[in-house]
């Protein structure tokens, strides 16, 4: 009988063709209430990004502030427009140190969280086949009138992610239906992160929309405020 995580990598596309693909291109727009804390509104309204597949890279182009950012677990790099010379962080999540939920964010922030957050949406759930990852079916979990079987995930230290131990929850299709965590950086703080509008992309089924909230108690999830949005637009594989 197929594990869990083998029936939702097979209804998401199958580790095979996963496998023949390498980079992932979309347009996105990334808004949400968190933002507005962080002193950044819009800051990631319309976004262009390329992300590799196999290693956790991921180059983000944010036009309305002209500037691009390269995302690497250990290094962020910055480009402005115009600026042949890019300004580059070693070991940037110790920049988070010391911050409070008010705490403002700058671009190095901002390139951090947003990196290490969609690389893992993006390669979901295929990157939990890697090696190190460790998974372990739960209980069922009733929502929206479907059943839906939970695994959780324990990621390896190598991955920036939001945090070690994670949760997906994937509905009788197979296909991913919530992502709950805690983030790090933010104090721990919990997001239950909702999957939905799938489309068929050379042979991958990627959600396009993403919504995410708090949860509280038992990952019951609290329907406001909006904490992050994620609507792609046109998305590749190759």
């Amino acid at each position: 009988m197929p594990t869990l995580l083998e029936i939702a990598v097979a209804a998401h596309g199958g580790l095979e063709r996963w496998n023949d693909l390498h980079i992932v291109k979309l347009n996105a727009s990334i808004t949400g209430g968190i933002w507005y804390v962080k002193g950044r509104p819009d800051v990631l309204k319309e976004v262009e990004i390329e992300a590799a597949l196999k290693v956790e890279e991921l180059k983000m182009r944010i036009p309305r502030e002209g500037r691009t950012t390269f995302f690497k677990p250990d290094r962020i790099s910055i480009e402005k427009d115009g600026n042949p010379n890019a300004s580059v962080v070693e070991h940037p999540m110790r920049s988070f140190g010391g911050h409070v939920r008010e705490t403002p964010w700058d671009d190095v922030h901002v390139a951090y969280f947003s990196g290490e957050a969609l690389w893992t949406y993006l390669t979901t759930p295929f990157l939990y086949t890697y090696p190190g990852f460790e998974v372990e079916e739960l209980s069922p979990w009733k929502e929206n009138d479907e059943t839906w079987r939970r695994l959780k995930v324990i990621f390896p230290s190598g991955i920036a992610s939001h945090t070690r131990e994670q949760i997906s929850y994937f509905g009788p299709d197979g296909l991913l239906r919530r992502h709950d965590y805690t983030v790090d950086i933010l104090g721990g703080a919990p997001g239950a992160n909702y999957a939905t509008n799938y489309r068929t992309v050379n042979g991958i089924v990627v959600p396009t929309t993403r919504r995410i909230y708090a949860y509280e108690g038992d990952h019951v999830a609290v329907p406001e405020p909006l904490l992050v949005a994620i609507d792609m637009g046109e998305v590749s594989f190759s």
